[in-house]
């Protein structure tokens, strides 16, 4: 081994060769070699060693000073040793027992964490499951994020790769497990999403009459009442108090799990039921709704794409475009807010988690443009102006 090599040594830096250079067998090293070094810094807290590889001995050496004052300030901790597979295993884990919650304070749904699970499993550990989970930095991500893009990954197929690996590492840093959190600042892809299809009352309605008699209650919940398409499959009669007016959303449905409790803890709420959908809830009722689920198939809930393959062909033959479930819930919250109802109570009959949630998909539509805001201004000013004349 070289000179530089030992004095290197000394200083807490390690010079690596390349493998088939002559210093490995005592010899000096060749002049093709190019050695990189090792810089390690003791953390006596963990009784372990923190280490960072470095291209050139200034560069090792300008880190092993960073990281000392680092690791006495309790900003830099040694990594425990466990992979990012094992440490994200043991999180799905977590989550799946709902031992680990969201953000929100949550339990995660069963399809998010078979989603985060699945992404993880494809995009992340074939390159980084290895990893030492908390050796992971910022540029490794952005690395894989870049990767994935140039693959030709969609914008969104990409986030969804980044989203378990922001909840794991956001938990450890708040655990105190390490202190960075390497998916902060990472730059993704944008997504373009298409423009959500919101329907005319005029239109709802003539999409509605369009369907089987069987499948009218069911698009009319989704156009008035804005159920999610889980929570209008786990349904129960129980839960609809036509004399009364409302529906009470009460819990969902996942395709795996069963039934399980609403998206969020605000995910449990009263709809309000308007006059055009009691005459369908009480029609359907009539008409032998006596089972638990109230759009049940043979005591079970619908099957996920059953009714809006029916109502595609319904539609096409009517010449009406079609629209989902999930569009008619975007045309519920439009209803809504061309009807007048405030932000914070279309937040509660939405479900969404806060307020934030609904200006985010819905500030658009609600009025604020500076023709609008003068003319709701003039109308409330009107009567004042009159008495002064």
């Amino acid at each position: 081994m070289t000179m530089l090599a030992s004095v290197a040594d000394r200083t807490g830096i390690r010079t690596r060769h390349q493998r088939a250079c002559a210093s490995r067998a005592g010899a000096d090293c060749d002049c093709d070699c190019k050695p990189s070094y090792q810089a390690q810094v003791w953390d006596a807290r963990a009784q372990r060693q923190v280490w960072r590889t470095a291209r050139t001995l200034t560069e090792a050496r300008r880190w092993r000073q960073d990281a000392a004052v680092a690791v006495r300030a309790g900003t830099l901790r040694a990594s425990d040793g466990r992979t990012l597979k094992a440490v994200a295993d043991e999180w799905l884990i977590g989550a799946r027992s709902g031992v680990i919650r969201n953000r929100s304070g949550d339990p995660y749904k069963p399809s998010a964490v078979r989603s985060y699970e699945a992404a993880l499993k494809l995009r992340v550990f074939p390159k980084l499951g290895t990893a030492q989970f908390g050796a992971v930095r910022r540029v490794d991500l952005q690395d894989l994020v870049d990767r994935l893009h140039v693959q030709g990954l969609s914008a969104s197929a990409v986030r969804c790769a980044i989203l378990p690996l922001r909840a794991i590492y956001r938990r450890a840093v708040s655990r105190g497990e390490i202190t960075t959190n390497p998916t902060s600042g990472i730059e993704l892809p944008a997504i373009r999403s298409r423009e959500k299809q919101i329907v005319s009352p005029d239109r709802a309605h003539e999409l509605i009459a369009a369907l089987p008699q069987r499948d009218r209650p069911l698009w009319a919940t989704a156009l008035f009442a804005g159920l999610r398409r889980g929570e209008l499959r786990a349904l129960r009669w129980e839960d609809v108090d036509i004399e009364g007016g409302v529906i009470h959303v009460r819990r969902g449905w996942d395709a795996i799990e069963g039934e399980i409790a609403p998206k969020s803890a605000k995910g449990k709420r009263t709809v309000p039921i308007a006059a055009v959908l009691r005459g369908h809830l009480t029609d359907h009722w009539l008409r032998g709704g006596t089972g638990s689920l109230v759009f049940g198939e043979d005591g079970r809930p619908f099957r996920g794409e059953t009714p809006l393959i029916r109502a595609r062909v319904a539609w096409k033959a009517a010449g009406l475009e079609s629209i989902t479930l999930h569009e008619c819930r975007h045309t519920f919250a439009s209803l809504m807010i061309a009807a007048g109802v405030n932000a914070k109570s279309l937040s509660t009959y939405m479900g969404h988690a806060n307020i934030a949630t609904t200006f985010d998909l819905y500030g658009h539509l609600m009025p604020g443009n500076e023709g609008e805001a003068a003319a709701l201004l003039d109308a409330y000013l009107a009567p004042s102006a009159d008495t002064t004349e």
